[in-house]
């Protein structure tokens, strides 16, 4: 299957998981899973959570900043990637000073 991700309207997630501005977002959903590019203009986060019943990816495309995983900061910038399991929080800011582009993998478990 392909996702053609320009095709995809952009959607604005404000305080996503009571983080800081919006989160940009073009989201695929298959059932509990999910494929999306995520956008954070620069003081932007997504809060910390939990992933219950699945695990997340991401992989960074250009930007940088800095993930919370399990209470320790860790930095990202482009071609790192971050995985959280199922079980485990994580967070993300955009600490940087221009949009921290991602693709974001959800997978159910």
């Amino acid at each position: 299957m392909l996702i053609n991700f320009p095709n995809i309207d952009e959607v604005a997630k404000p305080h996503l998981r009571g983080g800081e501005k919006d989160t940009m977002m073009k989201k695929v959903e298959f059932g509990p899973s999910r494929v999306m590019t995520i956008r954070l203009v620069p003081g932007a986060s997504i809060g910390e959570h939990t992933h219950e019943e699945d695990c997340e990816v991401f992989y960074f495309l250009s930007g940088c900043g800095k993930c919370l995983y399990d209470g320790k900061w860790e930095p990202v910038e482009p071609g790192t990637a971050h995985y959280c399991p199922k079980g485990h929080s994580h967070s993300l800011v955009n600490s940087g000073d221009e949009d921290l582009v991602l693709f974001a993998a959800v997978i159910a478990q």
